[in-house]
């Protein structure tokens, strides 16, 4: 991949999964399917115990969409096919039948704040903030929408969608249950993370997956759900508002 990779490094039953794009870890639709890959692969994977997502860099968890490819898309069905890969990938997630530890150093906009919510447990530093930012660009939280509100409740999604310019930060995102730990440095954020897989890959793969299960209850009809929010997506993007909203951000940057 030219810009940008996915990678996975197993040891000691613990598969940590890597993402990484120069900007701002940004997810184009490369990244999304590799992400997708890797996270079935782990989930079917003998020697996967569990597994850790993370991105590269100490600034910025995902700052969400490409914004690139948002601007190159021109037909609904090219909409529908970007969009449905974070769909993929939070379905992917969604169906591992093993525990997803997330690795939230930094900032998280858009799809970032949906790979945050999907995690099975998230342990990030304080400079972890949130913002859903899609409202901005004429376009909405539609794929990662359910991901967030079955993670910190229907009040406090919504106050993210709505108020699409403001940050929250990491001790918002604790109170509201997103993130499980946080941490004042990374080196303690890792040594947690280091702590917590250790322990869960000498635990029952058999009864994690039955929890896993349990904790998932409830979200069987996402293979549908998710597309049908792609779609919505996909055809709001080629609105003149969220292209020339876009081309403004892109100007900025």
């Amino acid at each position: 991949m030219q810009q940008g990779y996915v990678k996975s490094h197993i040891e000691h039953g613990i598969n940590t999964i890597e993402f990484f794009h120069p900007q701002s870890n940004s997810l184009p639709g490369k990244i999304l399917e590799a992400l997708a890959h890797e996270i079935h692969f782990a989930g079917t994977h003998d020697d996967t115990k569990v597994i850790i997502l993370k991105s590269a860099g100490d600034k910025t968890f995902c700052s969400g969409a490409s914004f690139d490819e948002l601007a190159s898309i021109t037909t609904e069905a090219e909409g529908l096919k970007f969009f449905s890969g974070f769909a993929n990938v939070i379905n992917a997630m969604r169906k591992c039948p093993k525990f997803i530890i997330g690795r939230i150093q930094g900032k998280c906009v858009g799809g970032g704040v949906g790979l945050a919510s999907a995690v099975d447990y998230a342990i990030a530093t304080d400079k972890a903030e949130l913002k859903l930012s899609e409202l901005a660009v004429g376009i909405g939280p539609f794929v990662v929408g359910p991901a967030v509100e079955r993670k910190i409740g229907t009040a406090a999604f919504t106050a993210l969608a709505i108020d699409a310019s403001m940050w929250r930060n990491a001790d918002w995102a604790k109170r509201k249950g997103m993130f499980a730990e946080v941490h004042e440095s990374i080196e303690n954020m890792d040594d947690s993370i280091q702590r917590l897989s250790n322990t869960l890959s000498n635990s029952s793969l058999a009864a994690m997956a039955e929890m896993k299960k349990v904790f998932w209850q409830g979200t069987e009809h996402w293979d549908v759900l998710l597309k049908e929010r792609a779609a919505i997506s996909g055809r709001l993007v080629l609105s003149s508002f969220t292209k020339n909203a876009i081309e403004k951000f892109k100007a900025k940057a």
